[in-house]
């Protein structure tokens, strides 16, 4: 086996899950399991690792606590986080100037974000609610009851959303009412995969941010099983040395250009890369 990737799968799954993610600066207690993570067992270290390529660098704001990311019609659009410095925004892919902004009342800790008929779903932590906005106009049209917390969200088909809250559940939501249709439980192997954060749906392939890592799961979004892992940990190298950065976070996909776009929390760059199987 690689080393890197046996480094890897040993930090993604030896530390514990916790749910009390983010007072953000973070108290850094990640992922999942009780199991011994080093036996070789449950096909884990059986799913492939791949790492990525970047083709151009965006500037990105350093202020901006990225949660979700999306692209739509030529533009990014990023959710931040922090209580009092939560936003949605409009950025534009080439230059990376923000075109629009919505600051969120401060008592909101925001989170992800999905595109369903024109209208960005913002999610929130742990207020219990998700904000609707209207993409056009970026006032907020609606809002619904979001059971427990919220982490990532993206479109699971053409009918309904997926949204992460920290577990290795995955639930598919109605985006007319916020109710919860069904659940996937993700696993690599036999192992349930934890802190699934920022979601977006690559091509049919559930794709998530693994809280505390460099590392994306690729997930089957019929059965739950993570057909591989990515690791983007080379991104690192375009940081700045003491750049006070955080956490890899935020995934957008362009369907038309097959683009991937990139980024992380206070990161100065939103990076567009390509996916290498070799």
């Amino acid at each position: 086996m690689n080393p890197l990737t046996f480094f890897l799968l040993a930090f993604i799954f030896l530390l514990p899950s916790c749910n009390s993610k983010k007072i953000e600066n973070k108290e850094t207690t990640p992922i999942v399991e009780t199991r011994n993570q080093q036996e070789e067992g449950g096909g884990l270290f059986d799913i492939p690792f791949y790492t990525i390529k970047v083709i151009r660098t965006i500037p990105h704001d350093t202020d901006a606590f990225t949660q979700g990311l999306l692209f739509h019609n030529g533009k990014l659009y990023e959710s931040t986080g922090q209580y009092g410095h939560s936003s949605l925004r409009q950025i534009n892919p080439f230059d990376g100037k923000i075109e629009r902004i919505v600051k969120i009342e401060p008592q909101y800790f925001c989170e992800g974000i999905a595109l369903f008929e024109n209208k960005i779903f913002l999610l929130t932590w742990q207020n219990n609610v998700c904000f609707v906005f209207n993409i056009n106009t970026f006032q907020k049209v609606s809002e619904y009851y979001l059971a427990g917390e919220g982490w990532g969200l993206t479109n699971y088909d053409e009918r309904t959303l997926i949204q992460s809250d920290g577990t290795n559940i995955l639930k598919i939501l109605d985006p007319n009412n916020f109710n919860i249709l069904k659940t996937i439980s993700v696993f690599a192997g036999t192992y349930p995969l934890s802190n699934l954060n920022e979601l977006e749906n690559i091509e049919g392939e559930i794709w998530a941010n693994i809280w505390m890592s460099d590392t994306i799961a690729v997930i089957d979004r019929t059965t739950g099983k993570v057909k591989y892992f990515i690791d983007a940990s080379s991104l690192r190298q375009y940081i700045p040395p003491g750049a006070n950065i955080d956490v890899l976070n935020g995934i957008a996909y362009d369907k038309k250009s097959k683009s991937i776009y990139l980024t992380g929390k206070l990161w100065p760059y939103i990076f567009q890369v390509e996916l290498i199987k070799d």
